[in-house]
């Protein structure tokens, strides 16, 4: 549908195009939804809509845009996922029309999808992991093992939603392909709804990108402080990724030694915790130091509910035991 200004204007003598707005007049005053407009407003009469023409049409237009929605990314509208709406008001000397853009259900949600993607970071993690929400119907439906598993995270999400956040995560240990990457950005996507921000580090990619950040030390200063401070941190595969003394004892005993007593921070693993511990007491630079791999699990071990994640191997066919 043009626009008002489209069909009246261009080199038209003034009779002809008084007759076009007179006409355009009595077409808008004949629309279904200024027909009920009027019903509910007889205040506007045929003079004040001659006077308001082009919202009238605007409102008409977009309207009928809106109930033949192409999509969002289509929108035809003047202001993309809004549509005019009208306030009548009347006065002693005349009727006063007001419009204003309102914005439609699928810019809404739009919106909030976007508010709630921003509020969580990913480190080496498929963000379409990350990029839509599941019910909990389809969480629990994916594998019916691993339904205890599913129960403890959406305990934990309904346990932050009604008391906040707890000082003491998660730690998701089982094999792999069960789920425990997934189950985790359901958390994150599920808390972020409510307001929480949340970073999820695939371990050992992180392990190997932290080597170039030796050559920019505000790079690595402002990567450490987000891991700090994000309210829900996940630490992912952890235990895969390539250890050395300087990984476990300035970076992740930085960051893990900031948050205990403060914010909750999350694990998977193919491994438990005895053998995690294992894993952090040796390096192939230092050998074997026992105590330094106690000392990282004291900021573990203590702040975590294990959570055991059984099943069968979604990125395969062989069923696990």
């Amino acid at each position: 549908m043009e626009s008002l200004g489209d069909l009246l204007r261009g080199g038209i003598p003034g009779q002809k195009l008084l007759q076009q707005a007179e006409e355009k007049a009595r077409e808008i005053a004949a629309d279904p939804l200024i027909v009920k407009l009027r019903q509910k407003h007889p205040e506007l009469d045929r003079q004040t809509i001659k006077l308001n023409l082009n919202k009238l049409h605007q409102h008409v237009r977009e309207h009928a845009n809106c109930t033949n929605c192409p999509g969002l990314d289509r929108c035809p509208n003047d202001m993309e996922g809004h549509y005019t709406m009208l306030r009548i008001e009347p006065g002693e000397d005349w009727t006063r029309v007001y419009d204003h853009k309102v914005a439609c259900k699928k810019f809404i949600a739009q919106s909030t999808q976007d508010a709630i993607r921003s509020r969580i970071r990913s480190f080496y993690v498929d963000e379409r992991a990350l990029s839509q929400g599941y019910s909990s119907l389809e969480i629990m439906d994916k594998d019916q093992e691993r339904e205890p598993a599913v129960l403890q995270v959406m305990d934990f999400v309904l346990k932050a939603r009604q008391d906040g956040l707890p000082k003491e995560g998660l730690y998701l240990s089982g094999h792999l392909g069960t789920g425990k990457t997934f189950l985790m950005c359901y958390l994150l996507y599920e808390l972020a709804k409510d307001g929480y921000t949340g970073a999820i580090v695939y371990m050992p990619d992180f392990a190997e990108d932290l080597k170039s950040m030796f050559q920019d030390p505000l790079k690595l200063k402002e990567t450490i402080d987000a891991l700090k401070e994000t309210d829900l941190l996940v630490f992912d595969d952890i235990g895969a990724e390539n250890l050395n003394p300087w990984l476990r004892d300035h970076v992740m005993g930085a960051i893990l030694n900031y948050r205990m007593n403060r914010k909750p921070t999350f694990f998977t693993s193919n491994h438990d915790l005895d053998a995690l511990e294992q894993h952090f007491s040796f390096t192939s630079k230092d050998g074997d130091e026992e105590f330094k791999g106690r000392r990282i699990m004291d900021r573990i071990r203590p702040f975590v509910d294990v959570v055991d994640v059984v099943g069968y191997n979604k990125r395969g066919r062989g069923k696990q035991v």
